[in-house]
């Protein structure tokens, strides 16, 4: 996801009421400076392959990019996205996500353990 995606997607939240424009600018500026966060390109063909599969049951596709490169890179999904955050719950939705940890899960920011 650019940093492009990631400010239309925290858009739309301000514009539903449910975010501040402080707090997506906060993550904003959380995620540009966190020499932690990796970056993965959505081309990468076990990305791709996995969001093509998934778009039949999300009509999203940043959502099925955003989803499907957190299953194959991380433990965890941490996203202020409550649908987003429930898909990953919904059992036909996780076999084809087909996460690399068994353990993936998905968190708000608030609830990160």
């Amino acid at each position: 996801m650019t940093i492009f995606e990631l400010a239309a997607k925290g858009a739309r939240f301000v514009r539903d009421g449910k975010l501040t424009q402080e707090r997506v600018h906060e993550g904003l500026a959380a995620v540009l400076n966190d020499k932690a966060l990796g970056q993965i390109h959505f081309q990468e063909l076990e990305v791709l392959e996995r969001a093509i599969t998934m778009r039949a049951q999300i009509s999203d596709f940043i959502d099925c990019i955003i989803l499907c490169s957190a299953a194959v890179s991380s433990d965890a999904l941490v996203s202020e996205d409550e649908e987003l955050r429930d898909l990953v719950s919904q059992g036909d939705i996780r076999a084809k996500l087909n996460p690399t940890n068994d353990a993936f899960a998905a968190y708000p920011s608030r609830e990160v353990p």
